[in-house]
């Protein structure tokens, strides 16, 4: 039963699947579980090797979090993304700890991060797909904190939106002031303000409910 349930979704997501042998595929979806998570729910603290997520529906939200209780989030995940930064089994160089939270009522498949780790010490196809999804995700990380340092809020508040209405083909962004900064590693007073300024603008309609974009140009504008 696991292998019928993973193999199909492995063999479309994992480049590597038809060059590592039976007995080490059958091992991967023995060692792989399929969980779901509540809304709210942290699932990784940083202080384990979890493993690598699949996310099959929902969203995990990834982020750092500083001594004094600072969260900066590094990426969201969505379905059909995967994550390997909690896996520090597999990926040694990881010497940070992120945490998982769920941000959404979420179905995923994990696989375990020992277990992957023995199948890629002897398999080089598999230790790439490893290095260049964590590079990816470095990238990902890299681009927040260039975000952080260098960039204005109302270009980031710009890029932000711009994004979200990308990424769901939509002009409203269901989102609320409190929710988009913490995923912008800002306040919610600063977000507010610049989202009143948007407004003042006629770019924005924002409510408590969400943000409707009303002037796409003027967003792409504020955003380059």
């Amino acid at each position: 039963m696991p292998r019928a349930m993973f193999e199909p979704v492995y063999k479309e997501s994992f480049p590597f699947w038809d060059s590592i042998s039976e007995d080490e595929r059958e091992f991967i979806c023995k060692h792989s579980v399929a969980v779901s998570y509540l809304k709210g729910t942290t699932i990784h603290d940083g202080t384990e090797c979890s493993g690598i997520f699949f996310v099959r529906s929902g969203c995990l939200r990834v982020y750092i979090m500083s001594e004094e209780g600072k969260a900066v989030t590094l990426y969201r995940l969505h379905a059909g993304d995967m994550c390997m930064l909690a896996a520090s089994c597999v990926l040694q160089a990881v010497t940070f700890d992120v945490f998982i939270d769920v941000e959404e009522d979420s179905e995923c498949y994990i696989v375990n991060g020992n277990a992957f780790a023995e199948v890629s010490e002897n398999n080089p196809d598999v230790k790439i797909f490893a290095l260049e999804l964590a590079v990816t995700r470095f990238s990902d990380v890299m681009w927040v904190m260039q975000q952080i340092l260098f960039m204005s809020m109302d270009k980031r508040l710009a890029i932000f939106l711009s994004d979200e209405c990308a990424r769901t083909g939509s002009d409203v962004v269901n989102l609320t002031h409190e929710q988009i900064a913490k995923y912008m590693g800002s306040a919610r007073e600063v977000v507010s303000r610049t989202m009143k300024y948007f407004s003042n603008e006629g770019i924005v309609e924002a409510s408590r409910k969400g943000v409707k974009i009303l002037d796409k140009s003027k967003l792409r504008e504020l955003a380059l």
